[in-house]
């Protein structure tokens, strides 16, 4: 049987607030270079203007069995609509002015299949070596033997994090939710 990872199942269970993102707010980007999905090497510290990093768990696979209840974990299902999101606002992201990463733990090998699969006109990034989760000491979870990246988006300007959306949930309206808080920074 195929798992259409495209489609949120009904009754996930909600993520709640467990406080774990709460000193990232004016925190700066570390100095840590991550593998990109363009072949590059990035270092998020160097990047001038205002980017989003969307960091989540793992994208599904096609032919690759999830974790065992991963649908039952708060906030674990949601990697592969959360990303089409940002795909289907990514225009509006850079009228913004606005680049966008995402960012989990998976090998740039399982982040470049779905990159091509899914059509993401942006780059994904490797914290496999979880550099950049260990100098911001962004919250995980162990599943399978597996330390994952909770799902949290960054917003950063100059280098320096302006905004934390945690818990994002639903994961399909987190582009929209990072669009209107953009526009309403905008006109204040």
């Amino acid at each position: 049987m195929t798992q259409d990872f495209s489609k949120l199942p009904p009754n996930l269970p909600v993520p709640v607030d467990d406080g774990a993102s709460d000193r990232l707010l004016g925190k700066n980007l570390p100095h840590v270079i991550l593998a990109s999905t363009s072949g590059n090497q990035i270092s998020l510290a160097n990047i001038k203007g205002r980017i989003v990093l969307y960091c989540y768990p793992m994208t599904g696979q096609p032919g690759v069995k999830l974790p065992a209840d991963w649908d039952l974990i708060p906030g674990a299902r949601g990697c592969t609509p959360q990303s089409c999101s940002f795909r289907d606002h990514y225009q509006e992201l850079q009228a913004l002015n606005t680049q966008v990463y995402g960012v989990s733990t998976q090998e740039t090998s399982a982040q470049l299949e779905a990159q091509q699969r899914l059509h993401l006109p942006f780059e994904l990034l490797s914290d496999l070596d979880f550099k950049l989760t260990t100098a911001l000491e962004l919250p995980t979870f162990e599943v399978e033997n597996k330390r994952l990246i909770k799902r949290l988006t960054l917003i950063a300007q100059a280098g320096k994090i302006i905004k934390v959306f945690y818990p994002v949930f639903p994961p399909n309206q987190n582009a929209q939710d990072v669009i209107d808080w953009l526009k309403q920074k905008k006109s204040t």
